[in-house]
């Protein structure tokens, strides 16, 4: 497989946007991408004819590979080494950078497939060059090398409070795990967390960050505060705000215009720093009563990217039934799904100018 992994074949003119969104497992990735390629059309559906189990998405002009495929050791690979998935060894950093350089070549490429059902690595799967890629995982910022080949870098943000009440909704609700069971799988995560994976944030040009909430005391996770922190100073997009670029904003809609009930809605906005550097930071406490009356708060929005007065609105509403669609999550997640866009434009405008 490995060879076969290694052979490149047909070039197509226009090279490949890539896009890296990092973060953990359970975080919400999965509903990001979904989000995301939607707003280039179509549904994303995995290699029609190939493997039942791969983890590629197709649609119309979007590439998504999970990373989880560069995996070196499979599962019972891990546990003879006594490495979790999380670990740089359990990674094969050089395949992943010879093929994420390849497909922005506009070349294919022969790629592994890790199975999630049988935890072994299956035979490759050929992918062919993309308009958009975008690889997804735990370690898309990790190798430089990698990371140099990124346009855009986003970062899933989830604190610990929240993945725990998260883990718990999913795990005892769907798959019969114990409080303790979880509470154990947490733990031994965690080292490697927070020595391989967090750090990557710091690279990111826009964090989305889910805390708990301000305006309730709440241990269940149901109510979010979300902040959309974007790097300041990037010449492939431009940072969205809150009423007036620059200012810092605490603003409390709930009114005539925008039903709340308890605990309601806060926004907020200003300028930051992370990790000593220049940013702005979107923030939204709370969740939507009515998600067609978020039109009010996309009103006040600038910088949005968005193609039409509603658009945000829009996508909102047709992916309403999604994880996070009456919280800040959708509204962020969305927000940064249009910022991809304008990125891609970006990038393709400058070569056809450059051709």
């Amino acid at each position: 497989v490995r060879a076969a992994a290694r052979r490149t074949v047909a070039v197509k003119a226009e090279k490949t946007v890539v896009i890296g969104l990092a973060a953990d497992s359970g975080c919400g990735k999965s509903t990001f991408m979904r989000r995301m390629t939607g707003i280039f059309g179509g549904s994303p559906k995995p290699p029609a004819g190939g493997n039942p189990d791969s983890n590629t998405l197709l649609s119309d002009m979007t590439t998504v590979i999970c990373l989880d495929d560069y995996h070196s050791l499979d599962r019972n690979g891990r546990k003879e080494k006594n490495v979790t998935a999380l670990a740089p060894e359990a990674q094969n950093f050089d395949l992943m950078y010879e093929q994420v350089k390849a497909l922005k070549e506009g070349k294919s490429v022969d790629k592994p497939i890790y199975n999630h059902v049988t935890g072994l690595l299956d035979p490759a799967e050929t992918i062919e060059a993309p308009k958009i890629l975008v690889i997804e995982g735990l370690h898309p910022f990790y190798d430089q090398r990698v990371q140099d080949l990124l346009d855009f870098k986003i970062y899933l943000d989830i604190s610990d409070e929240i993945k725990f009440a998260w883990k718990i909704q999913r795990d005892m609700a769907e798959r019969g795990h114990s409080i303790e069971s979880i509470k154990a799988s947490i733990e031994a995560r965690k080292p490697d967390f927070d020595a391989y994976i967090d750090p990557q944030k710091k690279d990111a040009d826009v964090v989305i960050e889910v805390l708990p909430t301000q305006l309730v005391p709440d241990e269940e996770g149901k109510y979010l505060r979300v902040r959309m922190i974007q790097k300041e100073g990037s010449k492939m997009f431009d940072p969205a705000y809150l009423f007036d670029e620059g200012s810092t904003i605490n603003w409390i809609p709930c009114g005539r215009k925008l039903t709340c009930s308890f605990p309601g809605i806060k926004l907020a906005y200003g300028p930051d720093t992370y990790f000593g550097k220049e940013v702005s930071v979107l923030e939204m406490d709370g969740q939507f009563d009515k998600l067609e009356e978020l039109i009010y708060v996309e009103s006040h929005l600038s910088g949005t990217s968005a193609k039409f007065y509603g658009e945000i609105t829009q996508q909102m509403l047709k992916n309403s039934n999604f994880p996070g669609s009456n919280n800040g999550t959708g509204l962020f997640q969305t927000l940064v799904g249009l910022k991809v866009r304008e990125v891609y434009e970006r990038i393709t405008a400058t070569e056809k100018v450059a051709a």
